[in-house]
């Protein structure tokens, strides 16, 4: 008995310093929307991503002229020669494959883009955080955009604009004033204001097409980090 009073109390003293810690979220999307540089980094990645796709549609437009042309003629191919154009078409292809890998593989070319261009303005956002929950004395700060379910948020714990003012002389973000948000409705018990399911996502850029199946996505935003 001693000990369960114990345990129950232990449990109670835990609670109770749990929810005396302080915290705060923010929304990443929203931080992300409101700094251009982000967006022009975007649009840099999405002109990259297609002129890439563009590329190995191209070679595979080539693949598919030679296979073409084989089948025409093999008929009448000696067996040394249909071995030979075999072969050449099956080194295309493999060709091709190297080039999607190159392109969109996890350490290709559109990721090295991303990372030279994204990186630097996810780290400063995450210092203006840090920079902010320090002051501020945050033991928590979520992220409204990412993967973990707020049933219920108070908008005064939302520091997203501070995170913009904080990197606004770095980033050049958009004023405050001309922000805009998508905020949570009602008082508590209530469900969040509908987001809108069609906006795209990061988009997972890690991944390289598969052969048939050249266009990687789109490449927006909404990786959470």
């Amino acid at each position: 008995m001693k000990k369960l009073i114990l345990a129950l109390l232990l449990m109670v003293l835990g609670t109770s310093c749990l929810f005396s810690q302080k915290y705060a979220y923010v929304d990443s999307d929203y931080i992300l929307d409101n700094i251009p540089e982000y967006k022009d980094a975007q649009n840099q990645l999405d002109e990259l991503a297609a002129e890439f796709q563009k590329e190995i549609e191209d070679k595979f437009a080539e693949i598919d002229k030679l296979y073409k042309t084989y089948q025409a003629e093999v008929v009448l191919m000696p067996d040394d020669v249909k071995k030979k154009r075999e072969q050449e078409i099956q080194a295309k292809e493999k060709e091709v494959k190297d080039l999607q890998n190159q392109r969109f593989g996890k350490e290709g070319d559109l990721f090295l883009k991303r990372e030279e261009l994204i990186k630097p303005i996810q780290e400063k956002i995450y210092n203006a955080i840090e920079e902010i929950s320090t002051e501020k004395n945050y033991a928590f700060v979520f992220d409204r955009a990412g993967s973990l379910t707020l049933l219920y948020v108070n908008n005064k714990f939302d520091i997203s604009d501070d995170v913009l003012d904080n990197v606004g002389a770095v980033l050049g973000t958009v004023r405050r004033e001309d922000r805009k948000k998508d905020e949570y409705q009602g008082t508590s018990g209530t469900t969040p204001k509908q987001e809108n399911t069609n906006q795209q996502k990061p988009a997972n850029m890690n991944s390289p097409p598969k052969q048939g199946d050249v266009n990687p996505g789109p490449v927006n935003k909404r990786e959470k980090k």
